[in-house]
């Protein structure tokens, strides 16, 4: 359960935010969208993989 303090004068669109902000990193609403369909775990290698070569090549753009 995630529990925000509300500061004393704190908006509620700024408690708001910090509610957003940890329930993000939570990473419960990403975990949901993996489990709604099964995938399979060559798939879900080589997604990675492709990620990782994208970070890869990202990384290296910023250094030239």
């Amino acid at each position: 359960m995630i529990i925000i303090n509300i500061k004393d004068g704190e908006s509620l669109d700024k408690a708001l935010k910090r509610f957003k902000k940890k329930f993000e990193k939570t990473g419960v609403l990403r975990e949901l969208r993996s489990r709604q369909a099964y995938e399979k775990k060559s798939v879900a290698r080589r997604t990675l993989v492709k990620h990782a070569i994208y970070k890869e090549n990202m990384h290296l753009e910023g250094k030239i």
